[in-house]
């Protein structure tokens, strides 16, 4: 096995970790997605595509794969020099913009796995997911809770649509919601979510979602692992079902 990745043994074949390593992901979206990006390149998956049109804010380090030095630099740019930084053979590919109804087929062309860490403003989030699904592409959805992560697999239809409510705006609160109600209806409630998502909606949208870093290594760990096990050909859970890791009893 490549020196760089010797510490991966038995967990990893060299037959996998060899093939992984030309594997291309593309992540939309360099918020929580520049956690997951590390995550993927530190794992041994060294071809990545970003997309984000964002710049670094302060209020993005608490949480986000960025330093002071990076702030009011395009995210994706100051992602890339850190990625290069781990290992300067990978092939990292950068856009800085954002993805548009327009541009999603063109940027989804040529990947076998895709991140949807796109916020939700607008319809191109569930407009990302279902281009990947003509395309045959598997979309994984990363959600930080504070002090878990929520991870969806989306692979065929019906997609994050199927929960949007008429005359409604779409947004994570949507997703987050309809998973603590799965859980409740299954016996395993999360009350510590519940509450915040009781709380979050008190604060009547004046604010985005609160985030912690916790959550950000969480999605990336949950993220990496999956991504590994769809690109060596085993089962996941998609959608309808999901991921829910925590540090939470």
């Amino acid at each position: 096995m490549e020196e760089r990745y010797t510490r991966n043994r038995l967990y990893i074949t060299e037959e996998e970790q060899r093939y992984i390593k030309n594997f291309p992901i593309l992540l939309g979206g360099a918020g929580i997605g520049s956690i997951i990006a590390e995550c993927l390149l530190r794992f041994g998956f060294e071809n990545l595509t970003i997309i984000d049109g964002d710049v670094v804010e302060l209020s993005n380090l608490n949480r986000q794969n960025y330093t002071e030095k990076d702030i009011s630099i395009s995210k994706v740019n100051a992602l890339k020099e850190r990625l290069l930084s781990i290992n300067s053979n990978a092939e990292i590919k950068v856009h800085h913009c954002f993805l548009t109804p327009e541009n999603v087929e063109e940027f989804i062309k040529g990947h076998k796995i895709a991140v949807n860490a796109l916020d939700f403003t607008s319809e191109v989030p569930l407009i990302f997911d279902e281009a990947c699904q003509n395309h045959g592409i598997p979309v994984l959805h990363p959600y930080n809770l504070g002090w878990g992560t929520l991870v969806f697999v989306i692979s065929e239809p019906p997609g994050l649509r199927y929960l949007s409510k008429k005359d409604e705006k779409f947004n994570e609160l949507n997703v987050v919601e309809y998973a603590t109600g799965y859980l409740a209806f299954w016996g395993n409630r999360k009350t510590w979510i519940e509450n915040i998502i009781k709380k979050y909606k008190e604060e009547n949208g004046s604010f985005p979602p609160p985030q912690l870093a916790v959550a950000s290594w969480l999605a990336g760990a949950v993220s990496t692992h999956i991504a590994f096990e769809i690109a060596t050909g085993k089962t996941v859970k998609t959608f309808p079902e999901f991921y829910l890791t925590t540090i939470q009893n």
